[in-house]
């Protein structure tokens, strides 16, 4: 039978979705993944406000990407479902949005990045 499980994509994590508990509780299982770094950003925090989020994170302030000419971000690079892309979104907050970026290692992977910025090339 036809799975959306067997069509991997490649996740970037930077921040609280590399944690064993909110992997559990997004994806039912553990994540294997391998170090890459998110070029042209920047890390700031983000005051979580969303209970759910609080509880299962366990903090209040969590790291979001912003564009940053020079910048970047290291992190790790996860093969996850479609489905699991589907549960990530549901995790994070509206101040995120998901992108896909390449990253260091030349891999393009989805990223949850700063949806108040500007992209550094579109300064006004």
């Amino acid at each position: 039978p036809f799975s959306e499980r067997s069509f991997m994509e490649l996740l970037f994590s930077y921040g609280t979705l590399q944690q064993d508990e909110v992997q559990k509780s997004s994806f039912g299982r553990l994540l294997k993944g391998s170090i890459d770094h998110l070029p042209g950003y920047q890390l700031q925090d983000l005051e979580i406000i969303d209970p759910q989020v609080l509880k299962l994170s366990g903090q209040k302030f969590h790291p979001i990407a912003s564009p940053a000419l020079g910048h970047s971000v290291p992190g790790m690079v996860f093969e996850v479902s479609i489905e699991e892309i589907k549960a990530s979104d549901e995790y994070e907050v509206s101040d995120y949005i998901r992108k896909a970026i390449v990253l260091q290692s030349g891999k393009t992977a989805w990223v949850y990045v700063n949806a108040n910025t500007s992209e550094p090339n579109s300064l006004l």
